[in-house]
């Protein structure tokens, strides 16, 4: 394995990890309560510290695949969450969510970041990376 490939593993763990940790702080720290949809980006990101730390002391970037799919996955409930709190015509289909509104936005930045605008960065960022170590592979080959 190549020093470009392990520092993309790297890359990638350290990106779950800060996404972890941020969803730890908000609800933990802050007191937020996760709506449904948090808790469903959460069952995806959190096993992703875990599988890209594993993968790293292993030196295996073949675990690009399964990063790339819990990543694809990921992201496109929180691109979905995102549309439901930014989006008005979205907010009438949203689906309720237990005790905590999946539309409500505990933070809003700059008018546009949200926790889940912020998960959906991070699920990007693992997927693009996944696909440029499995580039990296197959060229290796």
């Amino acid at each position: 394995m190549t020093k470009k490939i392990e520092n993309l593993l790297l890359f990638m763990w350290t990106v779950s990890l800060t996404a972890t940790l941020g969803s730890l702080y908000f609800s933990e720290v802050r007191g937020y309560e996760p709506c449904d949809l948090c808790w469903y980006q959460r069952i995806l990101m959190y096993p992703l510290v875990l599988i890209l730390g594993i993968a790293y002391v292993q030196k295996n970037p073949k675990i690009a695949v399964t990063t790339f799919v819990f990543s694809v996955i990921g992201g496109c409930i929180s691109a979905y969450h995102y549309s439901i709190q930014k989006l008005t015509f979205m907010q009438e289909s949203a689906p309720a969510c237990g005790r905590v509104a999946c539309t409500g936005e505990y933070i809003n930045y700059a008018g546009f970041i949200t926790i889940p605008f912020l998960a959906l960065i991070a699920f990007i960022l693992i997927a693009i990376t996944s696909v440029i170590v499995w580039k990296n592979i197959k060229e290796e080959k």
